[in-house]
């Protein structure tokens, strides 16, 4: 399979994919390409959470299908860019793959602070939050194999994973450019 220069990173729920593609791309003068906004924004359109959006999407495969189709139909006609997709290392499988972990605290941590999180997701506690991240990663990960026959926690699908849970999304950022020009050239 031919290398493309496109760089698809998944993880887990608030494990900094954003903050760390934008970095990247900023720095490569990549574009991306985000399901996750898209994702956002359906939810909102139907007046749900995001959780509430994940049960709904179970029963309608034919949006997660269209999110995902979105990103593979977006790469056939771009390089150069980024994708922050949970699925997107399949949807483009000639990108390089990085899978980001996080430790569950932490992520509970991050995603109750963050303020662009608040329009779909709204609690009261950090533990609350967690047990939603907790319940929403269960949700994904039985739909994504049901409907794709894939485990996107199955680690050995990426090129390159990383902990982010004690680095800063530049220290990630970095690591991730480095290998990337590694893979480019292997």
């Amino acid at each position: 399979m031919e290398k493309r220069k496109i760089i698809a990173i998944a993880g887990e729920l608030a494990s900094g994919k954003g903050a760390i593609s934008k970095i990247i791309a900023e720095k490569l003068g990549y574009g991306i390409y985000r399901n996750g906004e898209y994702f956002r924004k359906l939810a909102k359109e139907k007046n749900m959470d995001v959780t509430s959006f994940n049960i709904y999407v179970e029963k309608h495969p034919e949006i997660d299908f269209e999110i995902e189709r979105s990103a593979s139909e977006y790469a056939k006609t771009h390089d150069q860019f980024i994708i922050d997709a949970r699925l997107g290392w399949y949807a483009v499988p000639e990108s390089f793959k990085v899978y980001l972990t996080v430790d569950i605290e932490e992520a509970a941590r991050r995603a109750f602070y963050d303020e662009n999180r608040k329009q779909t997701e709204n609690f009261k506690t950090i533990e609350e939050q967690k047990q939603d991240l907790i319940k929403r990663y269960e949700l994904e990960n039985e739909r994504y194999f049901k409907l794709y026959h894939v485990k996107k926690q199955d680690l050995s699908n990426y090129d390159f994973v990383l902990d982010t849970t004690k680095e800063t999304p530049e220290e990630v950022a970095q690591k991730i450019m480095e290998a990337y020009q590694k893979w480019l050239i292997e």
